[in-house]
């Protein structure tokens, strides 16, 4: 079927990851792109013409989600290695090492403000840090099995989680209580997020369904059955009125929440689909998946200004918001198979623009600082421009650290060649690594082969001295 001007259709794809894509997100301002990878590696891509990519180097296991900060000035990644990175997103790749989970960290997600992150881990709990002092604040517990995902809502009051207890929690972040609870017999959530006016929340189901609750009245609003295979991401697009749902079948979906039914099914990927976002105005989307490559769609059907969004979000952001207008309720009752009248889009890969779908890759070491819970004073750069890299708080910046001026250093540097940073093979890199993990197994080796001989030698002397003393024995008795 031909795509009509208002269809969604794919404008271009980005090759550079060696393994799946499991997360992306775009910078607020919509001109770049960072997706994390089970390659250990995270990667911005840029949309200018003829621009390189940037891989940080960093973590040591699968980077498994990545968000922007509101203000764009850094990049959080979460990753198998237990650690939270938080990336100042230029040429230099700065970075801050966050080290309290103990096992695998699921999600990384800041709050509307940029004040606060929310990390979700497989050791059961989710953590929330400061990012003004870059520090641990608190950790909630009452999953009982990983969790998998966690996120703020738009005014920041409360934090939506799910796990593999097949439970999805409200959180209040003032009290620092569960408030809410729903949970489904059937299979558990791997994502869940708030619509953009925090009334309602999406979960994407490992039993193939998408499934809309109101936080309110705690009810079920909508249920879709629409995928063949698990459902791993879902992104609300800024109006609130569309849903696109990634799934374990290789296919993108496209839901109308005001009509509860499936309008678009999109074939791009070859294998399972991982992660799927919108932009912030909503004009642009992008998904990863099992193939490796970050596909990036023009929505089309629905635009919506990304100040308009701005602005009638900002009104949430206050503590008595009423009622907004736009809450999803459904027209007919749930579930929705949404079989009739949808629209299947299966484009070909043959982009126009090629030279820049694998643009040169710039390979950037993190040298990086580290902030754990019991470690809670951090060492802030000695340079001003530095320093406000890490505030994301506009009433917190001095006039030169401004959003404005910072977006502009933030640009002419990553157009700039790197004068003091080498460019390092990632071949080089892997071997450098691979041999360090050797060195470590040998230490670790000799250190315990070290552990047994003194223990032999104390055996050794113990069996002497009690063969010394039956001599002794012996020889008296004769």
């Amino acid at each position: 079927m031909a795509s009509a001007p208002e269809d969604p259709v794919l404008q271009r794809y980005f090759k550079g990851h060696k393994a799946a894509i499991t997360s992306a997100d775009f910078s607020p301002d919509g001109k770049q792109l960072a997706t994390g990878s089970w390659d250990t590696f995270l990667m911005l891509w840029s949309f200018k013409p003829q621009a390189r990519a940037f891989r940080y180097v960093g973590h040591k296991d699968i980077v498994t989600s990545v968000q922007f900060s509101p203000l764009g000035n850094l990049l959080a990644s979460a990753s198998r290695d237990r650690t939270v990175r938080l990336w100042i997103p230029d040429k230099r790749g700065k970075s801050s090492e966050f080290k309290a989970h103990t096992a695998p960290v699921r999600s990384v997600d800041f709050s509307a403000d940029g004040q606060f992150l929310a990390t979700a881990s497989e050791d059961k709990s989710i953590k929330v840090w400061n990012m003004y002092r870059q520090r641990f604040l608190y950790s909630l517990y009452r999953h009982t099995h990983w969790v998998r995902c966690a996120k703020f809502s738009p005014d920041g009051r409360l934090i939506v989680s799910c796990s593999e207890d097949k439970t999805i929690k409200i959180w209040d972040t003032t009290n620092k209580q569960c408030v809410n609870n729903f949970s489904d017999f059937v299979g558990f959530a791997n994502f869940v997020d708030f619509n953009p006016n925090g009334t309602c929340i999406a979960s994407a189901g490992s039993d193939h369904t998408v499934k809309i609750w109101d936080i309110r009245v705690n009810k079920l609003l909508q249920h879709y059955q629409v995928h063949s295979g698990g459902v791993n991401c879902v992104s609300f697009h800024p109006s609130g009125n569309y849903l696109i749902t990634a799934s374990s079948d290789g296919m993108l979906k496209i839901l109308d929440l005001l009509e509860g039914r499936l309008i678009y099914t999109l074939q791009g990927h070859t294998g399972p689909v991982f992660t799927v976002t919108f932009s912030k105005g909503g004009e642009l989307f992008t998904s990863g998946g099992a193939d490796a490559q970050v596909l990036l769609w023009r929505t089309n059907f629905d635009e919506l200004n990304c100040k308009d969004v701005i602005k009638r979000n900002l009104k949430r952001l206050h503590f008595d918001s009423p009622p907004h207008l736009l809450d999803i309720y459904p027209r007919t009752p749930h579930p929705r198979e949404g079989k009739i009248e949808t629209i299947e889009i299966n484009p070909k890969l043959d982009v126009v623009d090629l030279q820049t779908s694998t643009p040169p890759v710039v390979d950037i070491l993190s040298f990086d600082s580290t902030t754990t819970t019991e470690t809670t004073v951090h060492t802030l750069p000695d340079r001003g421009e530095e320093i406000c890299g890490y505030f994301l708080n506009p009433s917190l910046m001095s006039s030169e650290c401004s959003p404005t001026t910072l977006k502009k250093k933030t640009e002419e540097m990553s157009d700039l060649p790197s004068e003091n940073q080498r460019s390092i093979p990632l071949a080089v890199t892997d071997a450098l690594e691979h041999i360090m993990e050797q060195l470590n197994v040998l230490t670790q080796t000799v250190s315990i082969l070290e552990q047994r001989l003194t223990l032999t030698e104390d055996k050794l002397k113990d069996c002497l001295e009690n063969q010394q003393r039956l001599f002794n024995a012996i020889q008296q008795k004769s």
